[in-house]
């Protein structure tokens, strides 16, 4: 197996203005998660979120704690959310086993212990999404599914956004430090998410899309309500939001995506909207 990771620092919105389309793509976009035998991550300065992938073919795949954490264990200091969105796998942690099936999720909490990444089939592997925020507080680990979750259905096909959001790791369904994630489900000829567009300045999150033919393309639109910006992606690529930008996309294709949230509170609704016409 291999292990690898990067640093990205976080951005001034007044350089961000500056960004041409490479460097926009440097900071902000997260490709290549999935290689056979891989775990790949990368290291936000934004509420020092990691945004992973795992996925294990030949071999079980462990969680290793990377340098920046300067700790023993990948969980010593903090918490995990995971999604599989592959094939059934399991995730072992510690002394206890869980499977997870396509769209399943499981929560760990703080506390020295290994996590390994299993597939059950090598010729369907499990594809392990993952987000890990800092933890105060030691909290049961826990499997969610979308049974468990808090759905709220919102918009409609007539403004192409109908949409399933099923809050999954969230305070209404488990106890968590900071980290909260879901999953979006867009219906068939819906392609918006998230507008009208908001931002949450206690809070950074990170999208990840899939679910997207891989002849079809999104735009993630981020950037300051008055100063905008957009980067195309494709199936199973992630994307950082600071905390001042926007996020919202539009797809050639239905898709779902994972929003995972950290930063200094949970409460859902703390959001700041703008009105669809003063977007720029």
């Amino acid at each position: 197996m291999k292990t690898n990771y990067e640093i990205r620092y976080a951005s001034n919105p007044t350089d961000a203005k500056a960004y041409d389309t490479s460097r926009l793509r440097k900071d902000f976009l997260i490709q290549n998660l999935f290689v056979n035998d891989e775990v790949n991550m990368v290291y936000s300065m934004y509420d020092r979120m990691v945004v992973g992938g795992a996925k294990p073919v030949n071999e079980a795949l462990l969680l290793e704690a990377i340098d920046p954490l300067k700790a023993p264990y990948f969980l010593t200091r903090r918490e995990m959310g995971i999604y599989n969105v592959g094939g059934a796998g399991v995730v072992q942690v510690g002394d206890e086993t869980f499977e997870l099936n396509y769209k399943e999720a499981l929560y760990l909490g703080r506390g020295d212990r290994e996590v390994r990444f299993c597939s059950k089939d090598a010729h369907h592997p499990a594809l392990f999404y993952f987000n890990s925020c800092t933890a105060h507080m030691v909290y049961p680990d826990k499997k969610v599914t979308k049974a468990d979750a808090v759905v709220a259905h919102m918009g409609a096909l007539e403004t192409s956004n109908e949409r399933d959001i099923n809050k999954m790791i969230v305070n209404q369904v488990l106890p968590t430090c900071q980290l909260q994630m879901g999953m979006t489900e867009l219906a068939v000829g819906s392609v918006w998410n998230t507008m009208p567009a908001h931002v949450h300045s206690r809070r950074m999150e990170a999208y990840f899309y899939f679910e997207l033919p891989e002849d079809q393309a999104i735009c993630h639109f981020m950037g300051e309500v008055e100063e905008t910006r957009h980067i195309w992606m494709h199936n199973n690529e992630a994307v950082l939001s600071p905390e001042w930008s926007i996020h919202s996309a539009a797809a050639t294709h239905n898709y779902t995506f994972i929003w995972g949230m950290g930063g200094e509170n949970l409460d859902y609704g703390d959001q700041d909207f703008s009105l669809i016409t003063d977007l720029k």
